[in-house]
Formats: structure tokens, sequence, C-alpha cells
């Protein structure tokens, strides 16, 4: 069925239960996920060492250096990284840009876990999975929670 026919789209909602992810449309999206891991990784490694290397992301993700050349690869074609062989990987301003971003999706989805009662331990870990699925909507959603919930603890203080 054509993209545009599709007729949950007519309605403006979705029906979860009956997920019609197109396969060029879910590696898209997987791919978006491994490029957010990735920048925030490097950004991380270049705050805490001074530098990202290949070897050092293999190790941190779980992946062979192989894997990591590869994905730095097609970083630099996206332009979110530069890097030359057997050098340390940069974020580009579209690499920092999109790290921040990926970064704040996370902590805001930490903060959201915690402030309903989930240890820190739990929400970092369910976080990295929910963080590349929640909506914009989602989010904002959870930034108010937040922000009602800090605006509460403090008058109750």
């Amino acid at each position: 069925m054509p993209r545009s026919a599709h007729p949950l789209e007519t309605t403006g909602k979705r029906d979860l239960a009956l997920p019609h992810h197109h396969p060029r449309r879910t590696r898209e999206e997987h791919s978006h996920e491994i490029a957010q891991d990735y920048v925030e990784m490097i950004a991380d490694l270049i705050e805490t060492t001074g530098e990202a290397r290949v070897i050092d992301l293999a190790r941190r993700l779980g992946v062979t250096h192989v894997t990591v050349a590869r994905t730095i690869k097609r970083l630099q074609r996206a332009g979110l990284v530069t890097s030359l062989p057997y050098r340390s990987i940069f974020l580009t301003a579209s690499g920092r840009k999109l790290s921040d971003e990926s970064r704040a999706r996370h902590e805001t989805v930490v903060n959201f876990l915690k402030s309903l009662g989930v240890p820190q331990v739990v929400a970092q870990s369910d976080a990295e999975g929910i963080e590349h699925h929640v909506s914009q909507e989602t989010l904002r959603a959870f930034v108010k929670h937040l922000r009602k919930k800090k605006g509460g603890e403090t008058k109750s203080s």
C-alpha cells in the first residue's frame, strides 16, 4: 500500500498494535539510532579522555573495530564526524548538535523514569531504548511532568 494511502494516517492516529513499518524505514530508523549512539559516545570519550579512537569505541560499544570503522565511514559520509586513518575521531558541528540532542533526550527520559520511582540504574538502562523511539510530543509531556513535579516539591518543602 502506498505510504500516503495508509488508512491510519487519514485519521492522524497510529495503531501501535498493528505496526506497518516499511523495511526501508525500519533500517533508516535503526541507522539513525546507531548514529545517535556513536556521536554520544564520541562526545563522551572526547570529554573524558581527550580523544575518541576506534578501539575505544569498539570496547565501549561491545563491537569489533571493523564494525566501528565501517560505521565511522557512514558517519563521515553523513557529515557527522571527521577522521583520518589511525587518528582520533572528531564531531562536526552537525555531529555535536546530534550528540547534544541525543543526550538531552536521554536525560529527559532518565529523569522522567526516576520521577516515577524507577531506580537510577534501571532508568539509565531503559532510557537507552526508549530515547530513540519516544516522540517529540511525548518528550514535551515528560518535561511538563518533570517541571510540575519539581514545582510541587518546592512548594511542599
